[in-house]
């Protein structure tokens, strides 16, 4: 198959949940990017927000919407993204992920780190929607290596996603609807990052931990960084890379998003 019959791949920079509701720069851009790439078959999310210690994969035919964050105005709550699931599709993932175990999931549904992304860029919830989790007893290079074996999904018009943030220190976070300048740290960790990407050096990006005290900083527990390893995992040889999004939230989040294709 042609590069160009290839479905993208996009890595979600998602942030604050406030944007469901609140018209911003990233929430605008992601209904943008909804709206130019070819419309999905399926939609595979690998979310922050599904950090467990096995991988798993839902498997329902409808996913219930997951409100698991806190603290946030009445109407965020009342938000429903009621997409199908697809039974038949996780049933695929489990085979291509062999013979990593992965089994199917009929209670998590949909966490905000997928529907937040996908009510701005799929407001129709008429896809067909699956996640994937996010293993946390193992380590960056086996998210890598699994990412890859997803592969084949590009070619039957699933969307595969990574929800996170490159730059994802909730401590150093500025809460407001105020601008405020970004770390110095966290500028510079995703710059080598985005080196990296530029270099075709996809595989090392599973050593961010070597990067020195600006990836400490910028990634200080792994949950956030990671989906973007099954994103880039997926690059095809010299496949075109853009920044669709891209700046910083509360100055230690950064909202970049990726795409391949």
């Amino acid at each position: 198959m042609k590069k160009t019959d290839l479905m993208p791949v996009m890595f979600f920079g998602h942030g604050n949940p406030m944007n469901v509701i609140i018209n911003n720069k990233y929430s605008l851009a992601w209904e943008k990017i909804g709206r130019e790439i070819p419309k999905p078959k399926a939609i595979l999310s690998v979310s922050a927000h599904w950090y467990v210690p096995y991988v798993m994969v839902t498997a329902m035919e409808q996913p219930p919407t997951i409100h698991d964050f806190g603290g946030f105005p009445k109407k965020l709550y009342d938000k429903d993204y009621p997409t199908p699931g697809s039974p038949e599709l996780a049933k695929k993932i489990i085979k291509l992920l062999s013979p990593v175990k992965c089994s199917p999931d009929s209670d998590w549904g949909i966490d905000h780190g997928t529907w937040s992304v996908l009510c701005r860029a799929f407001p129709k919830a008429d896809i067909p929607v699956v996640q994937l989790s996010i293993d946390a007893s193992k380590p960056a290079k086996f998210h890598f290596e699994l990412g890859k074996k997803l592969a084949p999904l590009r070619e039957e018009g699933v969307l595969i996603i990574g929800s996170g943030n490159v730059v994802h220190n909730l401590h150093a976070f500025a809460w407001g609807e105020h601008e405020v300048k970004p770390f110095d740290w966290g500028v510079r960790f995703e710059k080598q990052i985005k080196e990296l990407i530029k270099n075709n050096k996809e595989s090392e990006l599973a050593d961010y931990l070597k990067m020195g005290d600006d990836a400490l900083m910028s990634v200080p527990t792994p949950d956030h960084y990671l989906p973007l390893l099954y994103v880039m995992a997926l690059r095809q040889k010299n496949e075109p890379v853009t920044y669709p999004v891209e700046g910083f939230d509360g100055g230690s989040i950064s909202m970049l998003s990726v795409k391949l294709g």
